[in-house]
């Protein structure tokens, strides 16, 4: 470990599973070439629902991946969180074998409604057999923490760890969380969300949302910034990054991908979408400050993309009030169109997206999105080959949360 002093967050390590992918390269591979697979659900118990089209994770095998002992204790989600975990610590040369010192890595996730499916299942149980069916697990598997509790036991991490749950934008509030941590002398932090929001009782849930989109054709069912707009379409997953300390990670000899450099966050309400022109605007003001980054240092945008008229009204303004005249010049995307919003998991998605688009140099396309109504440079169709130096992530909560992540590329860090 340096002994130098904390410095930058520095992002080393990146695991995805997501609808379009389980690997890196495969997701990078399905980004740019701007394919969709936003398709009919057929998870069981949910054929009778009038929630049709979701980003499924299709080709994910976890017990292939995950430990039967690990399996037995927790829900879908958690399993999605662990393999990726166990990716992004690959991908940063931190996983093979105990830790050296395990007080120095720390883990940190974001949820935003738990472990579902185990739930239901072990209510079922409780409701049709009697309470003494229900499983010891059931006390664990659900909640929120659950991510946080198993990476951090399978990997052997004793430093600072927590759970964030402030709606969707708590991902990008997460990796912020996570930076601080390496500032402060964490050598280490494992960061991300991923969720499973598509069993039966999660979707009876997200029903209640009026911006949740019930639209029966996958290609029309999620298109925000156009007139089309309707709504967005939840998926499953999301991704793991190892975020560490820069002069660390240079010490190790492992690549800086990129640097966290500035964060921002705040609250306008549920729903008060024209509101969250102004909360947005703050965020990104704030984001922007932080890293020390004026409006014209912005490359690209990673929208949040919500789908509904006012949400992407409110969004294409806020960008333009916070980074004025080059707001409508700078280039921006939302590739979750292709995937689906994964809750927690869809802005660490969408910042795997960004240090990927940095290190090739080519902003991805909006799949599905072809007439925006909007005054932004929407990249739609193909992906453009740009220089990419710093991108702007932007995510918002159905509750009102707002937030901007700032993220510079790595090769540009250097002191």
């Amino acid at each position: 470990m340096s002994t130098q002093r904390p410095g930058r967050a520095a992002v080393t390590g990146i695991g995805v599973i997501a609808p379009n992918a389980t690997r890196v390269d495969a997701y990078w591979k399905s980004l740019r070439e701007g394919l969709g697979v936003l398709d009919r659900i057929t998870r069981e118990g949910c054929d009778h629902l009038p929630l049709r089209v979701a980003g499924e994770v299709r080709d994910f095998d976890a017990a292939a991946l995950i430990e039967e002992r690990f399996l037995v204790q927790t829900d879908r989600f958690s399993h999605f969180a662990m393999a990726a975990a166990a990716l992004a610590l690959d991908d940063a040369g931190l996983g093979s074998g105990d830790p050296a010192e395990p007080y120095s890595i720390g883990v940190v996730t974001a949820a935003g409604s738990g472990g579902g499916e185990f739930g239901q299942r072990e209510l079922q149980k409780l409701w049709g057999q009697g309470s003494k069916f229900v499983g010891p697990y059931q006390s664990i598997a659900w909640f929120y923490a659950a991510s946080t509790g198993q990476i951090s036991i399978r990997g052997g991490f004793k430093g600072p760890c927590g759970v964030v749950a402030s709606d969707e934008a708590g991902g990008l509030d997460a990796v912020a969380h996570a930076a601080r941590a390496v500032g402060r002398g964490t050598g280490a932090v494992v960061v991300g969300a991923a969720e499973a929001p598509l069993a039966p009782y999660s979707m009876v849930c997200q029903l209640g949302y009026p911006d949740l989109s019930t639209v029966e054709e996958p290609d029309r069912a999620y298109r925000p910034f156009t007139e089309a707009a309707c709504g967005f379409v939840p998926a499953e997953g999301g991704a793991m990054l190892v975020v560490e300390d820069e002069a660390q990670a240079r010490d190790r000899g492992t690549a800086v991908r990129a640097v966290v450099a500035g964060h921002a966050a705040t609250f306008t309400g549920a729903s008060r979408w024209e509101q969250s022109r102004e909360g947005l605007a703050r965020a990104i003001r704030g984001a922007l400050d932080e890293a020390g980054c004026a409006p014209e240092e912005i490359d690209v945008v990673f929208a949040d993309a919500l789908g509904v008229p006012e949400a992407d009204r409110a969004e294409a303004l806020a960008i333009a009030d916070a980074l004025g005249a080059h707001g409508t010049r700078v280039p921006v995307t939302a590739p979750k169109t292709g995937i689906g919003r994964a809750y927690c998991g869809a802005p660490l998605l969408d910042i795997a997206a960004a240090v990927l688009a940095m290190e090739h140099g080519q902003v991805p396309p909006t799949p599905n999105v072809f007439d925006i109504c909007h005054d932004l440079d929407l990249v739609m169709s193909r992906a453009r080959p740009a220089e990419l130096r710093t991108a702007l992530v932007l995510s918002r909560g159905l509750m009102g949360s707002n937030a901007a992540l700032v993220v510079r590329r790595g090769g540009d860090c250097a002191r």
